[in-house]
Order: C-alpha cells, then structure tokens, then sequence
C-alpha cells in the first residue's frame, strides 16, 4: 500500500471535518447541529451504506476471525486503559471516559469510509463486520456496564440485547444477509446508493461540529497516554494477532487498519448519558483524530 496515498486520503477527510469546524467557528452551525446529522447517518445513510456493501458480498470464515480479532484487540486496550487510569490516579468520572475513548475506536464514522477508500468494496464489507460484531457489540456488552461504573450507577435497566437488535446498523446487517437470494430492484438501489452517498461528508461534518478543543490544555498526560494506546498499542496488537491467525494479506490490513481508528464518537454519548467527563472524552476525541493522519499510515507501513 502506498502510504502517502493513504496519507493523502485521511487528509481530504480531515479537510472536510475542518469545514464542519469552520462552519461552527463562522456561527453557521453550532455542536447542536451535529445530532440532527447524526441522526440522519445512524438511521439513514449508514443502513443503506451497510446494506448494499454486505448484500452482494461474497462472505467467507475470515470475517469471524476479523471480528473475534476486534474484541481482543478491545480486551487488551481496556485492560491497559484502566491500568493507566490508576497508574495516573484519575478521578473515577475521568477514568471511565479514559478506558472508553481509549478501547473503542471510531470503526464505522471514519473507519468506513477510509476501508472503502483505500481498500474498495471488499474492505468496506470486512469493516462493516469488525464494526459491528466487533466494536458496537463491545459497546453495547460491556462499554456501557463500564460507563454505568464509573459515572452515575443510578442510570440503570441497560438491556444489552434490547440495545443491540434496536442498533440501526446491526439492523441492516442483518436485513442484508437475509435477503441475500433477492435480488434488489435497480430503482430501489439506486435510492439507496443516494442515500449512502450522504454519510462520508456528513460524518466528517458532524466530526469538525463536535470538536472541542478546550479541554485538550487541562488533560495533557491522560491525553498523551490515551493516543498512544488508542493509535499505536492497539493496532500493534492487531498486527502481531492478524499475523498469527491470518493468510491473507488484505484482511490483515483492513483489521490493522479498523484497529487504528481514532476514539470512538459515541463514547461521548455515552459518557453524557452516565456523567462521564465529557470534556476529557471530547478532547480525546480531537487529539485522536487529528493525530490519526500520521499514525494510521504509520501503521500501514509496519505491515509492509
């Protein structure tokens, strides 16, 4: 892979989510904006996006180990997440948005369109499986108890299999494996080739709306730990896991590559819902983000 064609893909992405910045900065549009954008790609784009990458996809074994290779890779970075959160003796608010920004990474707002970009259709349908099986799954199984932990235990009746079967994205999946023997007609995939067409400039938008940058200032250590985790350890361990179990060298990048994906945007949902630090997800957020135009290259290059 040529990684300043990859570098260069992750900066044209960055340049949109610094529109959607200016666009705040300029008063045009405020973080408020970004959850009515949000709701048209949960529910509308991503589905469709989803739908046509996985229905006439040729499925094979590889993307059970492409997931199961996602939860290890969740595993190790929690657990080393909340080794440093005690190691830095943070507070539990703060500790809690650390392990979540830190474990979860953003596998579906940006991880797919960089894997369709730079892998095509192929390695959008294994994103999609490391995406959902893998990070939303860890999300909604054991994020959210972690979140309920170290916030406020008071927000309580999380049904992780209510949550899950409810998840637009795991709906589609599921909707595109079923009706794999029918075939789509062409006025009907054309509508849905328009609205996925929505969620790449949509997301990045949505991404520069939710910025913040002026946390970044009162959390440098964490910060700093955090991206080194989140952007190095975890697609190191992908690389030296993907390496054992895989033989073909395309899954071994697109699972090094979901793996090297910035924090999670929904950890900063979740840490609203259960009084996590927000402003230190928020700017985990940012730092991740930014940082991930050099380090995700990087990582590329270590594969070969």
């Amino acid at each position: 892979m040529d990684v300043f064609a990859l570098a260069e893909t992750i900066l044209g992405f960055i340049t949109i989510v610094v529109v959607g910045w200016a666009l705040k900065r300029a008063g045009l549009l405020s973080a408020k904006d970004a959850r009515p954008i949000n709701n048209i790609i949960i529910y509308a784009g991503l589905p469709a996006l989803i739908f046509r990458a996985v229905h006439p996809a040729v499925l094979d074994r590889s993307l059970v180990v492409v997931a199961l290779i996602a939860w290890v890779v969740f595993a190790v970075s929690a657990v080393l997440s909340w080794l440093v959160c005690r190691g830095l003796h943070l507070s539990r608010p703060t500790a809690g948005g650390f392990i979540l920004a830190a474990s979860l990474g953003n596998t579906g707002y940006i991880g797919y369109p960089i894997s369709l970009a730079v892998l095509g259709d192929e390695g959008l349908v294994r994103a999609i499986f490391y995406d959902v099986f893998g990070t939303v799954a860890a999300l909604l199984l054991v994020a959210l108890f972690i979140a309920q932990r170290m916030g406020d235990s008071s927000e309580s009746g999380i049904n992780p299999l209510r949550e899950a079967l409810a998840f637009p994205a795991v709906l589609a999946l599921a909707a595109a494996l079923l009706l794999r023997p029918v075939t789509i007609p062409s006025l009907v995939g054309n509508w849905l080739d328009a609205l996925a067409s929505l969620v790449v400039p949509l997301i990045m938008i949505s991404v520069g709306l939710s910025l913040r940058a002026s946390a970044v200032r009162e959390h440098v250590r964490p910060l700093v730990a955090l991206s080194v985790l989140r952007l190095i350890v975890a697609p190191v361990v992908a690389i030296a896991l993907g390496a054992a179990v895989l033989d073909d060298p395309a899954v071994l990048r697109l699972v090094v590559l979901e793996s090297s994906m910035p924090a999670m945007m929904l950890t900063l949902v979740v840490g609203m819902r259960f009084k996590l630090d927000t402003d230190f997800i928020a700017a985990a957020i940012l730092v991740t983000t930014l940082t991930s135009v050099l380090t995700i290259p990087l990582m590329q290059a270590l594969i070969g």
